[in-house]
């Protein structure tokens, strides 16, 4: 292991999404000591850096902690895996590249919520600091920033089909979906630079690693926060060979493990639910109810047509074409293998009287089968219908007191009927949209969920047994005033009760936004390490979004 001291400035728990960001963000002062802990190892795969390599990393723990959830009540008692990054960069090393800020009237629902300061006006300026926009800056992009992000360019028949088809049924084309107007079909961004994966790592990271007062571990578990009188002076973690080490902070302990990792290392460390704690046999340092409460995620559903054309990706991914193709990128750094195959995209209202979408559809140009990820050996392709903003609660808990064993997982999908009605009349609109003139010569049959499966019960069936993940849990130590029992951290980070700890990650959002997590965990580091640094926040950015003028009486 590489050299640490027993005493830093800042130790950083996590080099994920936020964990990366904070760490060349404190760091830029040489005055500041950091320490950043990842659980698992250096981000050299070849695989993480091939954008088309996305279901090779999902399929392996080589980088991912592969958490199984508990049997899902409401889903058969299925028990879906959770993916999460287990590697420098985080999850932003093995996702799917996808690129969304979420609606602007997510974070002014923040604000609504107790979170003062995290309205659309004042994380704007953080959205833009963050990026480096293919398209350049205007109001609302940014052209300077560490994170490459890349606007993609459609060149394939469904996917412009399924741009034209959503104009055909009379919804809105947007020019960018995290600027001016979410609503409605467009094309997605997204963190793939010069044809690789732009992960935290490559931004924010590896510029910095050579500063003297950073100090990056790898293969290091956090078992648990050390505490005195309710401040947190430093954690303890074990490193691959089972050595124990304790190291103290100076200034703080900030938690970056993500929306499983933060809860489960909080509550080991005595701060949660105090008779789920008493029940694990964890000495309580502070009863926090709402640690591990509150887990939300973007269910997913995916519907699946034969096409009637060979524009589809399936010959591409038999053996010797495959092969050819990462020796292609291996070499040029161009094509198949240097885009993660998701160009098109629609954010929608499920009905009227919807402010803004709850719903997302973007199209595949190759099916695969839900349980093994294979191609189907036919020219086939898939839209998923994206569930927004569910009501359906869930939570995390301890196993057990030993820091190795997983924490359990319950997302409780669908189990608010609402996000059950929701589903369907997703899958409603995308059979509506796929009947569109621009799909009559590529729509063959619906292989799945089949065009017999019509009836809600029938609907319901195949949701039980076929809805996964978006893997964008989140919001297990949420943001709140003090006074909301299950409030974790106030507007700044801070748990509730102690000093010198603080958590920077999904886990503090409030509810999920409207879109992929992972810009917004970049930005919630970014804004909230403003705050530790002590210096003024970017100036806030007053600007109208759009919103349907209709939206109370009309669909689209």
């Amino acid at each position: 292991m590489k050299y640490i001291d027993s005493e830093y400035d800042y130790i950083i728990v996590g080099a994920g999404s936020a964990g990366c960001v904070l760490a060349n963000r404190l760091s830029e002062n040489p005055k500041n000591r950091v320490l950043l802990l990842e659980a698992g190892r250096e981000d050299k795969s070849i695989t993480l850096k091939m954008p088309a390599a996305v279901l090779l990393n999902l399929k392996s723990t080589k980088h991912n902690w592969a958490f199984k959830g508990e049997p899902e009540p409401e889903l058969a008692g299925r028990q879906l895996q959770h993916d999460r990054g287990k590697t420098l960069g985080g999850s932003s090393s093995i996702n799917g590249m996808v690129f969304i800020r979420g609606n602007s009237l997510d974070y002014e629902g923040w604000r609504q919520m107790g979170c003062e300061g995290w309205g659309y006006a004042d994380v704007l300026p953080y959205f833009k600091k963050m990026e480096s926009y293919s398209g350049g800056g205007d109001d609302f992009r940014g052209d300077s920033g560490p994170l490459k992000v890349h606007r993609s360019i459609p060149k394939d028949p469904l996917s412009l089909a399924f741009i034209k088809a959503g104009k055909e049924a009379g919804y809105k084309e947007t020019d960018d979906i995290s600027g001016y107007c979410q609503e409605g079909f467009g094309i997605f961004d997204r963190t793939v630079f010069k044809g690789e994966r732009w992960s935290t790592t490559r931004g924010y990271l590896d510029p910095v690693r050579d500063r003297d007062n950073l100090t990056i571990l790898t293969k290091v578990l956090v078992c648990k926060l050390i505490l005195e009188n309710n401040r947190a002076t430093g954690v303890s973690f074990i490193d691959n060979r089972d050595k124990v080490f304790n190291v103290k902070s100076k200034k703080e302990v900030i938690l970056s493990a993500g929306a499983v990792g933060t809860p489960h290392i909080l509550m080991l460390s005595g701060i949660g639910p105090k008779d789920h704690l008493n029940s694990m046999g964890i000495n309580l340092k502070a009863d926090l109810p709402g640690v591990g409460q509150n887990l939300q995620d973007h269910p997913d559903f995916m519907i699946k047509y034969k096409c009637l054309k060979p524009v589809t990706l399936w010959p591409k991914t038999k053996r010797l074409s495959s092969i050819g193709a990462g020796i292609q990128w291996l070499l040029t750094k161009e094509g198949m293998c240097a885009s993660n195959h998701f160009d098109a995209v629609a954010c929608v209202r499920s009905g009227p009287g919807i402010e803004y979408p709850d719903l997302q559809f973007c199209i595949s140009p190759i099916a695969m089968d839900d349980n093994t990820w294979q191609p189907l050996q036919e020219h086939a392709f898939q839209v998923h219908v994206g569930l927004m903003r569910t009501h359906s609660r869930g939570k995390i808990e301890l196993r057990s007191s030993n820091p190795a064993d997983p924490p359990r997982i319950l997302v409780n999908y669908l189990k608010d009927k609402r996000d059950r009605e929701l589903m369907r009349k997703g899958i409603h609109l995308v059979r509506e949209l796929l009947d569109q003139p621009s799909f009559s010569e590529l729509k063959g049959e619906e292989i799945f969920p089949g065009n017999d499966c019509k009836s809600d019960s029938d609907l319901d069936e195949k949701m039980n047994s076929h809805t996964t993940s978006q893997w964008h849990l989140a919001c297990t130590a949420r943001m709140g005033l003090k006074s909301d029992k299950y409030s974790v951290v106030d507007n700044s980070g801070n748990v509730h009760g102690f000093t010198g700890l603080r958590v920077v990650d999904a886990s503090i959002m409030p509810f999920a936004p409207n879109g992929n997590t992972n810009a917004p965990t970049i930005m919630i580091a970014e804004k909230i390490s403003d705050k530790i640094l002590g210096v003024d926040a970017l100036n806030r950015i007053e600007l109208q979004t759009w919103q349907s003028p209709n939206y109370q009486t009309d669909q689209r």
